[in-house]
């Protein structure tokens, strides 16, 4: 999931302000991006399931 935040600047941007403004620590607030931009058909679905097939 960290590559693909790190290759996605509007997932990175929304990364930081979700620590920023809610106060989460890194691993929720990675958790939050995946569920709303991954999870249940989000925009970047493709990409991270690319991401999982290269990893195995």
């Amino acid at each position: 999931m960290l590559k693909l935040i790190n290759e996605h600047r509007e997932l990175h941007d929304e990364l930081k302000r979700l620590k920023a403004e809610m106060g989460l620590e890194k691993s929720f607030a990675i958790k939050a991006v995946y569920h709303s931009f991954v999870a249940s058909d989000g925009p970047y679905i493709r990409d991270y399931q690319d991401l999982e097939r290269l990893q195995k």
